[in-house]
């Protein structure tokens, strides 16, 4: 028997930051993002050996041991699948050892922007669910996999990752003060899904700026600065992601309406408002690749995820598009189409 799982990655367009608990339990978040067709990939094939074999293939790291009810850290050297591992062991096997090879691999870098820690803590979770035939909802899924990120690994980081990764789609999430989540999809026609879809690019810069860890430690860096300015109530951090807030509440209105140019508006406002959050959000390289491609054809730009590097989601009238695409193309980095996608995670067996 073969277990198999994915989860979608995600792009975000207005509300982020207001995720952070920081933030969130004190003022209420929202935000407004979409999955799309790249994602984080599980599989899992059970052994009576009693071993464990782990091999992730996004950064080539793989371990073997002795199948024990805990896999204790080593440095940072799959701490995802280990954190996921213990829950699982701890929490719905009664505390025993499980034996298996497990292999992952993700459509994107860690660290670029996209959630791909996140939605791979989700792919991990749906496999063991599929496997163990763990009775959770979609939204103790979710939690399950914010607590194993944020509180048994201490992974610095916001709520709608693991959200985005489980119930897929577009949706807009919001993170009210008692800590709860509640995400309302986003329904859209097909000609405004096409029209949305073909209005935009990713453009990854982090593969000419920067390696996969240091973009890593940079997020962690802007997400920490961000948590400790919210704490203090610093005056302009905590303005700054109230009008983010306010800003989600808009773009959800552009979806609805399929307002293209109230669209572009607010990613530019988003953009420049998150600039506020951390001085470290932006940098000289990051602002010289966006002045190109508003050069080139986009319309509005603006960096998803904490920032500092990593992708670049591009808005441009679709006429415009492949024109923008040939230019991106002549810098370092690569340059994707976006395709939404519709589901979550899902997972399945291959053979009995």
């Amino acid at each position: 028997m073969i277990i198999r799982s994915k989860a979608p990655l995600r792009i975000g367009f207005a509300g982020g930051g207001t995720d952070l608990e920081a933030f969130s339990n004190v003022h209420g978040g929202a935000v407004v993002n979409a999955t799309i067709s790249m994602y984080a990939y599980c599989t899992i094939i059970p052994a009576d050996d009693g071993k464990i074999r782990i091999y992730a293939a996004d950064n080539n790291n793989d371990i073997e041991t002795a199948a024990v009810p805990r896999l204790e850290a080593d440095g940072d050297r799959l701490i995802l699948h280990r954190g996921v591992y213990n829950r699982i062991v701890k929490d719905f096997n009664g505390g025993k050892p499980l034996s298996f090879t497990m292999s992952t691999s993700n459509d994107a870098p860690v660290g670029s922007g996209l959630g791909t820690s996140s939605t791979m803590i989700v792919a991990l979770l749906e496999a063991f669910r599929r496997w163990l035939n763990i009775r959770l909802d979609n939204y103790e899924l979710a939690q399950l996999a914010y607590d194993i990120e944020r509180k048994d690994l201490h992974l610095s980081g916001g709520k709608q990752d693991q959200y985005s990764a489980v119930f897929g789609g577009i949706n807009y999430m919001e993170f009210l003060t008692d800590g709860s989540v509640q995400v309302s999809g986003i329904n859209l026609n097909d000609g405004i899904i096409n029209e949305f879809e073909n209005s935009l690019l990713l453009y990854y810069s982090g593969i000419s700026h920067k390696s996969d860890v240091m973009q890593l430690k940079l997020a962690k860096n802007i997400i920490n600065n961000q948590i400790s300015h919210a704490e203090s109530k610093e005056n302009g951090t905590v303005e700054a992601l109230l009008s983010i807030k306010r800003n989600a509440a808009r773009m959800r209105r552009c979806f609805e309406k399929g307002d293209m140019n109230g669209f572009a508006a607010m990613l530019r406002e988003g953009w420049e408002q998150k600039k506020r959050t951390s001085d470290i959000v932006s940098n000289v390289e990051l602002e010289r690749d966006i002045e190109y491609a508003m050069m080139n054809g986009a319309e509005a730009v603006k960096v998803s995820g904490a920032g500092g590097g990593g992708f670049l989601l591009l808005y441009c009238n679709p006429v415009n598009r492949q024109k923008l695409f040939n230019a991106l193309r002549l810098l370092d980095g690569r340059v994707y189409f976006v395709k939404f996608s519709r589901t979550g995670a899902e997972s399945w067996v291959v053979g009995r």
